[in-house]
């Protein structure tokens, strides 16, 4: 336990924003160090300066991969002073994701030990690790990148959650840019011009009326109004006014129609930013295992998105699985509970006994 929770420790030190790029390569620095140290041979791959990092046993297919990665979101330097209290591990990324990214590295060099000690080399390693350092940010220049060179029959996205609740399902994502157009005056004569604000205000409170369902559970499309710009001057009519839309949908949405119902009731021009599909995972095979050693496990869904949506793309049936955050991610409060940790390195370590070859 003190093994995972001072690595866990020492790499929320790293502030690993994208605000901060040095501090994300140099975690991934320390890391290649403690991978390099097992001994194992790693592979690094820079992409347009994200750098991702894994570790694979030298076979044909990866039976198990861990997925794990080491950027955060934004935070006050504080929360990068990792802090322990009430059985709980509190600072940036501790939930998301560096608890994940320290039991990976622990797990890893725990199997190496034991294999070389049987005399067997790394050909009997029953999983692989890969580090990445975008999920942030999309994961497009890591995970994705990265998961077209892994052969892997099964993967584990190791991001927050719960130990007792094993997602098979993702919400998709579409970003939308509204951009609202008018026509610059004089503050003082509103009447000459269009205010592209208003127009653009108009417009979201049209959009917020395709979201109206509300369901218990909260499984249904979703929208956040993240961004809103406009205008320059105080006294200026502002001829131009943009707002940036998340948005959040279901097995039970079609996304093209839904941005079609948007242009259509709007007069704000809409570009799609960014679209990405839900998550489909694995329910049988190796889950089955899983939910067999974790009595009371149940499988969930996830209204945020993660790396696990690549898997999809290349074939590799997965999951998303993690220690007990309580729904800390992203927070000023963000922790690990410690206890559930050490269940998941003891879980995982006999998972990967029975579905690995090692």
């Amino acid at each position: 336990m003190r093994e995972l929770v001072e690595l866990t420790k020492k790499l929320i030190t790293f502030r690993t924003m994208h605000t901060r790029p040095d501090e994300i390569r140099r975690c991934a620095d320390f890391i290649e160090s403690f991978l390099r140290s097992i001994p194992v041979d790693v592979t690094r791959m820079d992409c347009d300066g994200i750098p991702s990092l894994w570790v694979l046993p030298p076979t044909d297919r990866v039976p198990v991969l861990l997925m794990s990665h080491i950027d955060v979101v934004a935070a006050p330097e504080s929360l990068f002073e990792p802090v322990e209290r009430d059985g709980r591990l509190y600072g940036r990324g501790s939930i998301d994701d560096k608890y994940a990214v320290a039991l990976s590295l622990v797990l890893l060099a725990r199997h190496v030990k034991e294999l070389a000690a049987r005399g067997h080399g790394l050909e009997r390693l029953p999983f692989g690790i890969l580090i990445t350092g975008d999920e942030e940010i999309g994961g497009y220049r890591g995970a994705r990148e990265a998961l077209s060179r892994i052969p892997a029959d099964f993967a584990i996205a190791l991001d927050g959650g719960s130990f007792k609740e094993i997602i098979v399902k993702e919400k998709g994502i579409v970003r939308l840019r509204l951009i609202a157009q008018g026509k610059t005056a004089h503050g003082a004569r509103p009447w000459l011009g269009r205010n592209a604000i208003e127009i653009l205000l108009e417009d979201l409170m049209a959009v917020k009326a395709l979201f109206a369902e509300q369901t218990e559970d909260h499984w249904h499309r979703t929208l956040n109004i993240g961004l809103i710009h406009g205008g320059v001057s105080v006294n200026q009519v502002p001829d131009r006014a943009e707002a940036h839309l998340d948005i959040r949908y279901t097995e039970n949405d079609d996304p093209d129609a839904l941005v079609d119902a948007i242009r259509r009731t709007v007069r704000s021009h809409v570009d799609v930013v960014e679209r990405e599909p839900l998550f489909f995972g694995e329910t049988s095979g190796p889950v089955q295992v899983l939910l067999n050693l974790v009595p009371g496990a149940r499988l969930g869904r996830a209204h945020g998105a993660s790396d696990a949506r690549f898997l999809s793309q290349f074939g590799i049936p997965g999951i998303v699985w993690g220690a007990d955050g309580e729904e800390s991610q992203h927070a000023e409060n963000e922790h690990v509970v410690i206890e559930s940790l050490v269940r998941l390195y003891e879980t995982l370590d006999r998972f990967l006994r029975i579905v690995g070859h090692g």
